[in-house]
């Protein structure tokens, strides 16, 4: 006999199954209606900043500095302090611990952060407001001796010269971009964004005549973990452990690439040394820092010394042209300097190694530029090595060029002296040419001892302080072509180091300073760069191990101004020849395709091909191709690596308000589950529609 199921009791089935669908469809639809609303409810709670930037974590052969959040962000309540006094109230007093101190620039001092540093438990985090405007007192978050430990002044070279006993270079700096913080610190622009924490601070937390602030409070919330601790030798170390198909690093070397170009054609493919070859090093570096990830215009430590480089390779292009000198001047652009000479140490490092198309036999002296944008009295400082001058030899070639560069200065509005007395080469790249031996050379500068510069490696280091400004009202284009008297001024540096032709380098120092310290992505500088990378102009920011931004830019400029443009379709320019039958320019020279400037009435850019011998260099620590992670000869500064940088601001109630909401929500999910449990155990009962028989028989 076959059993059926009756149709009363099939259609009872299919309600009920209807019924948990439908129960169903409107848990996944209220999910989803969650999902598209929680977007606005996140916007409603949160004030996301922009425009902030981060002090970042970097760490050495012996520890690390610089800052970290926790993995979730560190959360405090705000405070803005408005003067030292006030700081008892975070470090002390203030009621609602932890707080997040916003700083006005003023108040970013070294004393005020080392009290903040010590009472670490009470300070969620710091946000520094960026003025407008530079301080008019000077600020400097570098040491006050920089790069000490990594020159040519060792204990064994002569003590009476290291750890800058003779003269302190930088008497300014604090070194707290040396400090390590166990807090986020960021740098904010002063606009809406602070304006609206401004507000939110009157309104909820400043504390009136003495009375405690009420809930709820205004806080902030700042992400910006770092993935690396202890050193360079630890974090390459985790580097090395691959537990995944993708493993993930923990940190990257600081690195970057020197760019170099010589006035006659060397063979780069055949490394070593050039039988008859002598070469004069004309050097300036490239990179600057600051307490802030990212923020270092180095308008006077950087651009004005490699700027004045560019214009001088420019200005004697048709002059080696037309009669090649009797040596060949190598225009060497270093990077990564700051960082105990990263650039220069990897140069002479493959000198020596016969990895770099010359070596150190080939070099006979070096000319390097350094800060020569803010000369006192219309002076120049010619500065030179002490030690290796003992030596005849040196000291008769470093004599005839500070001869021939002091007669060159006369008739010209700036006066060229040596300091006067025994001290110590400034830090420069040359100094790392000393360590590995004697060699003449004279270092350029704007200070006859202690630097000039009152922001030296600092976020105020920028065009104002170079007196780089405008006129109110001019466009961008007026900008570019704008003589600013600061172009004036490196022009006559320009014109006693190397040429006369003043009007012709003119225009180029002028558009060079505006593109690196104004505005990058400009119409001259799109001109001299391909089309793939004239839409990330501006945009392409910090890199590791890559070419990053003004590297890239000095080496297209330096092809531009020194090189020629030889009638070649693209494809050969591309393919590093002058047609299809070259085999041996490439060795010589470098070609690169740049898009060129439109035609007046068009839009179609009218590209050409630039041959040079500009080259790039690597410009990474010997110490990690080594793997010699505690090197003391070689920089080990490596930087880590994070996940999320950001900040926001919200209000945020009473503790134990969050614990009474915490309360109710437990006590109303435990209530849930048990009336669950009660009408599922009594579905039968509560849910039946009549009795059928079990079964029914046909």
């Amino acid at each position: 006999m076959i059993v059926y199921r009756s149709a009363s009791a099939s259609i009872i089935v299919l309600k009920e199954e209807a019924v948990q669908y439908s129960l169903l469809m409107c848990f996944f639809l209220s999910l989803s209606l969650a999902g598209v609303g929680c977007n606005s409810v996140e916007k409603k709670i949160y004030v996301h900043l922009n425009n902030t930037v981060p002090c970042v974590r970097l760490l050495n052969a012996t520890h690390q500095i610089g800052c970290q959040s926790s993995l979730s962000g560190n959360v405090g309540v705000l405070h803005v302090l408005e003067s030292e006094e006030n700081l008892d109230w975070v470090l002390k007093t203030g009621p609602n611990p932890p707080y997040l101190v916003i700083l006005e620039s003023p108040l970013f001092t070294r004393p005020i952060m080392m009290k903040l540093k010590n009472g670490s438990s009470r300070v969620a985090g710091v946000a520094v407001v960026a003025p407008n405007a530079n301080p008019p007192k000077g600020f400097s978050p570098h040491t006050t001796c920089p790069n000490e430990n990594t020159g040519v002044y060792t204990e064994e070279y002569d003590p009476a010269f290291a750890h800058c006993n003779v003269t302190m270079w930088n008497p300014l700096g604090n070194g707290l971009s040396y400090e390590e913080y166990d807090f986020p610190i960021f740098s904010m622009k002063d606009d809406n964004d602070t304006q609206i924490i401004r507000q939110c601070y009157l309104d909820h937390n400043r504390a009136v005549n003495g009375s405690t602030p009420q809930y709820p409070l205004c806080a902030m919330q700042l992400y910006s973990h770092m993935s690396a601790v202890t050193d360079t030798a630890t974090c390459m170390r985790r580097n090395d452990i691959n537990f995944s198909i993708s493993p993930e690093m923990v940190c990257d070397p600081l690195g970057d690439y020197n760019v170099w170009a010589s006035t006659r054609p060397i063979n780069n493919t055949a490394k070593g040394h050039k039988m008859f070859e002598s070469v004069v090093i004309a050097a300036a570096r490239l990179d600057s820092r600051s307490f802030f990830f990212d923020i270092a215009p180095g308008a006077e430590s950087g651009v004005s010394g490699f700027v004045t480089l560019l214009a001088a390779a420019q200005a004697l292009r048709n002059a080696t042209q037309e009669a090649q000198p009797n040596r060949t001047i190598l225009y060497t652009f270093f990077q990564g300097e700051t960082f105990d000479y990263i650039g220069s140490s990897r140069m002479v490092y493959d000198m020596q190694s016969n990895q770099f198309a010359v070596d150190l036999d080939n070099v006979h002296s070096v000319l390097e530029i350094g800060q020569v944008g803010l000369r006192a009295d219309s002076k120049l400082w010619l500065h030179s090595d002490p030690v290796s001058m003992k030596n005849s030899s040196v000291n008769n070639e470093v004599r005839k060029l500070i001869v021939n560069l002091q007669t060159a200065s006369r008739g010209l509005n700036v006066s060229v002296e040596e300091p006067g007395f025994s001290q110590p080469l400034p830090p420069s790249s040359f100094q790392r040419f000393l360590r590995a031996r004697p060699i003449p050379g004279v270092v350029i500068e704007d200070h006859q001892s202690a630097f000039t510069n009152r922001f030296y490696e600092s976020m105020y280091d920028n065009a104002e302080y170079l007196n780089v400004s405008y006129p109110t009202n001019m466009t961008p284009e007026e900008q570019l072509e704008f003589v600013t008297e600061t172009a004036k001024v490196l022009i006559v540096s320009l014109n006693f180091l190397l040429s006369r032709s003043v009007l012709f380098s003119l225009c180029k120092v002028t558009r060079m300073l505006y593109g690196f310290l104004v505005r990058t992505n400009n119409s001259w500088f799109q001109q001299l760069i391909p089309s793939d990378l004239a839409s990330h102009l501006g945009k392409l920011g910090h890199t590791f191990l890559k070419i990053s931004e003004p590297t890239l830019l000095v080496q297209y400029l330096l092809a531009n101004l020194t090189g020629s443009t030889p009638n070649i379709t693209q494809d050969n320019c591309q393919n590093q020849r002058e047609d299809e039958e070259d085999k041996e320019s490439k060795h010589f020279y470098y070609y690169m395709w740049v898009q060129g400037a439109a035609p007046p009435n068009s839009t179609q850019r009218e590209g050409y091909c630039v041959r040079s011998t500009v080259r790039l260099s690597k410009a990474l620590s010997p110490a990690f191709d080594l793997r010699d992670y505690t090197s003391t000869n070689f920089s080990t500064w490596t930087e880590s690596r994070w996940k999320s940088i950001k900040g926001r601001i919200f209000l945020v109630a009473s503790h134990d308000l969050e614990m009474l909401t915490l309360g109710v929500g437990v006590g109303v999910l435990i209530t849930s589950l048990i009336l669950t449990y009660v009408i599922s155990s009594k579905a039968d009962m509560l849910f039946s529609a009549g009795r059928e028989p079990a079964n029914a028989t046909y």
